[in-house]
């Protein structure tokens, strides 16, 4: 990773250790729009990170997918609500368009506007809130001149969704394959949350104390964390090098390797928190939540799978 991007990581994780902790994720998805707008503005104003896709004419910081990528995983990590993914996918979206609405990406560039792509109009990320609003069919690109939006109850309440329909509709261009970069930037924003998910679960075995020892010395969960962190990190390669070669294919084995990694964490982390990782006061169960609905979101992993098998057999 090049020194700007570690940069870009650091300064992103800077900002959501302060402005981010669990009560802040706590009252954001809870608040009327469902994000933190203070934090949203000032990862806006200070990490440009609406506008790291967008190219430098257009107001943006003429910045590749990777950096998005690094953003999102850092957010991931706190499960902080903000309107980024849908942002950035509309921003990829107007720019594959045959002609680029410039007012609009620089209004989504500075964070003025919030943007949201719709595969599904039964689930559209952010549906509710968004400004812009571009529909991707795998082959064409169409923008939602006119919508209503309906906001839908969601187990995972850090995700904000909701149902989206069109009213005045206006041809954009070819769909760029869209569908396989928005599985690309969610699986990086799932490496993050499992990877926080499952070092909060080691913390949490190195304090609980049972029959006068940490439960973290017993053997038995020395070789599940372990199995654990061998999963993420082999998840992380798979996510990494499609973003680095994004494809249809990194992009199905991406969202697998991730939604399974981060699945197999949540759960593990569920069982060694006990009882209390299912109560409303933990954090452990909105890493659960996230950990579900995040596998089902933009298709689940069985279809991905379906995909990769095509080109096998």
């Amino acid at each position: 990773m090049s020194e700007e991007r570690e940069l870009l990581r650091d300064t992103v994780a800077a900002l959501v250790d302060k402005h981010a902790a669990p009560s802040a994720v706590r009252e954001a998805m809870e608040s009327e729009r469902g994000y933190d707008e203070t934090l949203w503005k000032l990862l806006c104003e200070q990490v440009g990170a609406a506008a790291l896709v967008v190219p430098e004419e257009m107001g943006g910081a003429g910045g590749e997918l990777a950096d998005a990528a690094v953003v999102l995983e850092e957010l991931g990590k706190a499960l902080v609500p903000t309107p980024l993914l849908g942002t950035t996918l509309a921003e990829l979206a107007l720019l594959a368009a045959d002609d680029p609405d410039a007012d609009a990406l620089e209004r989504l560039a500075s964070g003025e506007s919030i943007g949201a792509v719709v595969f599904d109009p039964e689930f559209v990320v952010n549906g509710d809130i968004a400004d812009v609003v571009i529909a991707a069919d795998g082959s064409r690109l169409t923008r939602w001149t006119t919508f209503s939006a309906q906001p839908k109850p969601t187990m995972d309440m850090t995700r904000r969704l909701a149902r989206v329909e069109p009213k005045g509709t206006a041809p954009l261009g070819a769909d760029p394959g869209l569908a396989d970069t928005a599985a690309i930037l969610l699986a990086a924003e799932q490496i993050g949350s499992a990877t926080r998910c499952l070092d909060l679960t080691v913390a949490y075995t190195k304090d609980r104390v049972q029959f006068g020892r940490p439960i973290g010395s017993f053997q038995a969960l020395k070789h599940r964390m372990a199995d654990l962190y061998v999963k993420v990190q082999s998840a992380r390669a798979v996510v990494d090098d499609a973003v680095a070669s994004p494809s249809s294919t990194s992009a199905a084995l991406a969202r697998v390797s991730a939604s399974e990694a981060f699945s197999a964490v949540a759960a593990e982390a569920v069982q060694m928190h006990g009882g209390i990782a299912i109560t409303w006061e933990s954090d452990i169960q909105l890493y659960f939540k996230r950990a579900h609905s995040t596998a089902q979101l933009l298709g689940p992993p069985r279809e991905h799978l379906r995909r990769l098998e095509s080109e096998v057999f």
